[in-house]
């Protein structure tokens, strides 16, 4: 299994451009997308959500806003991965919800409700905090689910470069409640991989004795 994930971390790369013909079937879509599902977040408070779009006339209309970048229209399914707002607002009610999955006695429950809350005080005193918080960790799902595509011959593009406001208004978003935080396209590469570049082990690892 090791040797599995080695060669999916060996073949995976930021894909330029996918083949158009080929599409993605649902079970491999569907686990790809539990990869992301079932990511660990801040307090468990799984701050996100994940817009899944195939329609190429909606992927058209994003591209323009997207640096106009081919992969969003070239892939089969493009990821919107979103960071949730409200939900992590303690006044909202989510914030106990999330906690109360656990079976606690209610002064457990209280404690964690406290500490979150005193823990998180500056991050939850503004939406632009609280996207910097939230945003941050969709990107370990994001990870997750590229990591799981690779590891089933699935290609993939973190996509950073996007005017944010406008793809939120073509997606018609609620800001209050999610704010773009990537775009994740999927597909199968049209070209050769080029040639992975990284640092040597012994100049990213330090282990301290």
């Amino acid at each position: 299994m090791s040797n599995d994930f080695s060669e999916a971390l060996d073949f995976r790369h930021a894909c330029k451009i996918f083949d158009e013909s080929k599409k993605i079937s649902e079970e491999d879509i569907r686990f790809i997308l539990e990869a992301g599902r079932k990511s660990p977040s801040s307090f468990g408070m799984e701050a996100w959500k994940f817009l899944v779009i195939s329609n190429d006339v909606l992927k058209a209309k994003l591209r323009p806003f997207c640096w106009n970048q081919v992969q969003i229209t070239s892939c089969s399914h493009l990821v919107v991965v979103l960071a949730g707002i409200e939900s992590v607002k303690p006044e909202f009610g989510v914030v106990k919800k999330r906690f109360s999955r656990r079976d606690m006695p209610q002064e457990k429950l209280d404690f964690y409700l406290n500490l979150y809350a005193k823990h998180l005080a500056k991050t939850l005193s503004s939406d632009e905090n609280i996207y910097a918080w939230t945003s941050k960790q969709t990107y370990i799902a994001a990870a997750n689910m590229m990591s799981a595509a690779a590891m089933i011959g699935i290609d993939s593009c973190p996509i950073e470069g996007f005017e944010k406001e406008k793809v939120e208004e073509v997606l018609d978003l609620d800001i209050k409640k999610y704010q773009l935080s990537m775009l994740l396209p999927f597909g199968y590469r049209l070209n050769e991989q080029s040639t992975q570049l990284r640092l040597p082990f012994e100049e990213v690892i330090e282990f301290i004795k």
